[in-house]
């Protein structure tokens, strides 16, 4: 009878924490293996109940190889979904079809375990659809499998997950990667069944700055939440997901009882400084940028209050979709300090662009704006200048712009640039700043130098702040 009492409360706990459940698939997927706990594995499964609940339809997660990614995302989530919810529609794709069915067959063998059948005894396998690849329940659901260069013709489903896109032996080719993006742009996500509430998931490790999580993130949607889990954190990182609040210090490691510091170093040094950056770091330099290094940048946690707020603008000459883009930053000055606080990325015709700068001014009080004197930067020095109204200076530049951007970085060296801790902007400028000057876009580093070099200039020498009027 004890023993009885005992199973049930053990099934209970599976039923209910998924992160429990994890535990449980890992050993019946790996029999003889010890399963290591860490917090990672609980932050994953706190964000995956998430996006179960439909509290979040986008999602990328960013982590190192080896770290039972594809077990928590691929194997034992589309279990539990089918548990709780046996008409749930599930498909998974991955790079190879070789690596998808051996997700789906991992997965399958949790399902027809005898502790899963007892979990949920409604959830049953048909036997008419029960293959490598696509195995159902008797309510309809099921687990479909694909790869990049698979047929999903006329299969649709309320989740979608993509598990390691790319093949590491093509991710220099560009035609790969850009074939992996139109496979994900122009059908995987079609097969999306309710597009309002459905969900995607990606997770991946980093190959390169331009994989599908990189071309992701520089959309830069709102509705996508990113989570980047680095093997060695480069500053102080706080995490806040559901009921999990988890603070990473600076230099801690991912998960020591695996791979501590000694181990990372070693992989380290066998997989190269790049390679190490992008597949365990989750940050993905171009080998010939670095003008910036990344111990260089300081964090904050709040805005410092009163201090004067200058805004520096770098305008495109046009706004179509190859174009460059629009940026304004926008920063706080705080003793010899300055704290990056906004950043706006937008491609906008000349209309729009004249509203954005007397908004963002408005918005942030700003005391001071900078716009190049060039292009449509002087249309608006010149319209603003009849009407009187704004605090602008013409910036006219003197050099090529890795020249100004290198003579400014040594506010950087110095430690007086601060980014925050946290914000939606803030990993697409990380790649920036620290692939420069060999990156694809660079407008972001033409309005930060545009600002550090008027710094540098007027104030970091000695020179008096003073706003002047056009």
């Amino acid at each position: 009878m004890q023993t009885k009492i005992l199973r049930h409360k053990y099934y209970e706990l599976l039923k209910a924490d998924f992160t429990s459940f994890i535990g449980k698939s890992f050993i019946t997927v790996n029999p003889g293996t010890k399963f290591l706990y860490n917090w990672h594995i609980e932050l994953i499964s706190e964000i995956l109940q998430e996006v179960a609940q439909g509290k979040i339809k986008r999602l990328v997660i960013n982590m190192p190889p080896r770290y039972l990614k594809s077990l928590c995302v691929s194997v034992a989530w589309p279990a539990w979904l089918l548990g709780h919810n046996p008409t749930q529609r599930i498909m998974v794709a991955s790079y190879s079809q070789l690596l998808s069915n051996k997700h789906s067959l991992d997965c399958r063998i949790v399902m027809l375990s005898k502790w899963y059948r007892e979990l949920f005894p409604e959830t049953i396998l048909r036997y008419d659809q029960n293959t490598k690849y696509k195995f159902a329940t008797n309510h309809g659901g099921f687990r479909f499998a694909t790869s990049i260069n698979g047929t999903n013709t006329g299969e649709g489903g309320n989740v979608l997950i993509v598990d390691d896109p790319h093949n590491f032996m093509h991710i220099n080719s560009i035609k790969q990667r850009n074939k992996v993006i139109e496979w994900f742009e122009q059908g995987f996500i079609s097969r999306l069944d309710d597009k309002n509430t459905g969900s995607i998931v990606l997770v991946m490790q980093r190959f390169h700055e331009n994989d599908l999580a990189g071309y992701l993130l520089k959309k830069n949607s709102c509705s996508r939440y990113y989570l980047k889990i680095p093997a060695i954190t480069h500053q102080k990182t706080y995490i806040s997901v559901g009921k999990l609040n988890i603070i990473r210090e600076e230099g801690s490691i991912l998960h020591t009882k695996r791979e501590d510091k000694i181990q990372l170093n070693i992989i380290k040094n066998e997989l190269g400084e790049y390679s190490f950056a992008a597949q365990y770091q989750q940050m993905p330099i171009n080998t010939m940028g670095n003008m910036i290094k990344a111990e260089w940048i300081k964090r904050y946690k709040e805005i410092p209050i009163g201090g004067k707020i200058i805004q520096s603008w770098d305008t495109a000459i046009k706004a179509g979709r190859n174009n460059n883009y629009t940026v304004c930053s926008t920063w706080m000055l705080d003793k010899n300090n300055y704290y990056l606080i906004d950043i706006c990325r937008v491609r906008v015709e000349y209309p729009d662009l004249k509203k954005l700068v007397e908004a963002l001014a408005g918005r942030w009080k700003a005391e001071l704006i900078l716009i190049e004197d060039k292009a449509s930067g002087q249309s608006l020095l010149q319209d603003f200048k009849r009407e009187g109204k704004l605090p602008l200076m013409a910036i006219r530049p003197v050099g090529d712009k890795i020249t100004r951007f290198a003579s400014c970085s040594i506010m950087f060296e110095l430690g007086r640039v601060f980014l925050p801790l946290e914000s939606k902007w803030l990993t697409e400028l990380e790649y920036e700043l620290l692939s420069f000057p060999i990156t694809n876009y660079d407008d972001q580093i033409d309005s930060i130098s545009q600002f550090l070099s008027y710094i540098k200039n007027h104030i970091y020498n000695g020179t008096k702040f003073k706003i002047r009027m056009l």
